[in-house]
């Protein structure tokens, strides 16, 4: 019973790995922000205000969750039971 369900942690953090790398990679490049800083003015837009509905908004959410389910399951799979 133990070997099972360490086998489906096994295989859920293998996928959890991949569609991590992949929202990573999805997301837009920030070259904004490091403009911004070098000029020092911040952006107060109605587009950075309102990104949380968004396709990025989206990405940075699903980024949150597959990081804190990488996490628990990396320490779940190294609870030795």
């Amino acid at each position: 019973m133990v070997i099972v369900i360490r086998t489906i942690l096994a295989v859920l953090f293998i996928i959890n790995c991949i569609v991590l790398v992949v929202v990573v990679l999805l997301q837009p490049e920030k070259d904004h922000v490091i403009r911004m800083l070098d000029n020092g003015l911040t952006s107060e837009t109605y587009w950075d205000k309102n990104k949380r509905g968004s396709v990025e908004g989206n990405l940075k959410n699903a980024t949150r969750i597959m990081a804190i389910l990488f996490i628990v399951l990396a320490v779940v799979l190294n609870i030795k039971f």
